[in-house]
């Protein structure tokens, strides 16, 4: 262990660079666990994660990797164990605290999950922010009502994408009947209809949105993108629906106004994966370990450490479809 292989993200004036490197633990964060990465995952963050004046970095050089799973190490705390096999997603990792993108981590005790009895390591980040965040939506979808039972119309924006290609896989697997994918290009929709989808719907079909109220058209909606597609599909909610969201690859304005929420009484549900209690993350892996677990049919590839930089241009450049696994194995 005098050395090993990360990813590292430096800055010089306003320009960023990545590569991978050699280091050393000196060059980890503080934390009582040290971690033998066997797995990370690619999510959109990590990207913004190495882009100039993105925000989500502040302090230079650092190790992307918001996602990772592995084997301790050493540990000072003694709820983990020398062998024990565990996972960590958000918190700091990888944005203010070195993270996922190498071969050993170091963090701070209370970040870390057990994985749970049913998920392995790869799955574990098959599914990483990504799956956490969709469960994260649909637990809170499901706390307003929603119940395959009741027949909702869902739809799932950015569909084919992490968050959104797990949602639909979840809700398919669930027995929900009346999914609907929302896509922009074509090459989209056979994907979406294989991940569940009862139908697939194009983002130019949901018209301008400057009627402050349209036509009820979904009782649920799942948003992963958040800008202009969630501003014109508030008021396609029917009265009572909710709207999770999760994400801002669309935009961070959102222009609306107050007539759906106080003439349909629909809901606008924040889904924050970062900050969760760790008190309340466990649930969450449990469920996606067994009743929510489509790891197998999940849309997913491996690439090395190496091969990183292809992944995070693909998924800059909009043409990243799914879940990517980094294998540091």
């Amino acid at each position: 262990m005098d050395s090993f292989q990360a990813m590292v993200v430096k800055k010089t004036n306003d320009d960023v660079k990545y590569n991978v490197e050699n280091v050393t633990l000196a060059h980890l964060s503080d934390g009582e666990v040290l971690i033998k990465v066997t797995y990370s995952s690619v999510n959109y963050k990590d990207m913004l994660a190495v882009q100039p004046n993105s925000g989500v970095v502040s302090d230079y050089p650092m190790i992307p990797g918001i996602d990772l799973s592995g084997t301790v190490v050493s540990s000072a705390n003694d709820q983990f164990a020398e062998g024990q096999e565990v996972l960590i997603t958000g918190f700091g990792t990888g944005v203010n605290h070195t993270g996922g993108f190498s071969e050993y981590a170091r963090v701070p005790a209370d970040w870390i999950v057990p994985l749970p009895k049913g998920l392995t390591l790869k799955e574990a980040m098959i599914f990483g922010t990504a799956g956490f965040t969709a469960a994260l939506s649909l637990q809170a979808l499901e706390n307003q009502g929603m119940t395959p039972e009741h027949h909702p119309h869902i739809l799932v924006t950015g569909s084919t994408g992490g968050v959104g290609s797990i949602a639909v896989q979840i809700l398919s697997k669930m027995g929900y009947p009346h999914i609907s994918a929302l896509v922009r290009k074509e090459k989209q929709v056979a994907v979406a209809k294989s991940l569940g989808a009862t139908d697939v719907i194009f983002a130019s079909e949901l018209g301008d949105g400057k009627k402050p109220l349209n036509k009820q058209t979904y009782d649920y909606v799942l948003d992963t993108v958040g800008g202009d597609v969630a501003a014109r599909l508030i008021p396609q909610i029917r009265y009572g629906g909710s709207m999770s969201m999760c994400g801002n690859a669309g935009g961070l304005k959102l222009s609306t106004n107050v007539l759906p929420f106080i003439l349909r009484g629909i809901n606008l549900l924040g889904i924050d994966s970062v900050n969760v209690p760790i008190t309340d993350r466990p649930a969450i892996w449990k469920k996606l370990a067994n009743e929510w677990n489509v790891a197998a049919t999940t849309v997913s590839n491996d690439v090395t450490l190496q091969e990183l930089t292809d992944t995070i241009d693909a998924v800059k450049n909009g043409q990243h479809l799914g879940r990517t696994v980094v294998d540091l194995s």
